[in-house]
């Protein structure tokens, strides 16, 4: 199966919550709410240099996604 990069997540357990899940190494969920990221990788010591200047850049991304998404149900 084929993924697209960003799905876009809610749960009523969480309702002022919005999740971004990104489905690409490094895999991540991000609540916009309050933009805490969960990994769902395992990184070791060396992963962690580059994972950091990567991070701002897919981050700034999910958040972008969110935008595009949100903008293409309000055209609607």
């Amino acid at each position: 199966m084929e993924l697209p990069k960003f799905i876009l997540g809610d749960n009523t357990d969480f309702p002022d919550s919005i999740f971004v899940v990104h489905t690409e190494y490094p895999r991540f969920i991000i609540n916009l709410e309050n933009d805490e990221v969960e990994w769902l990788e395992d990184f070791d010591k060396s992963d962690e240099d580059e994972l950091s200047s990567e991070a701002e850049n897919l981050i700034t991304e999910a958040n972008e996604f969110y935008d595009r998404e949100v903008s293409r149900y309000e055209k609607d």
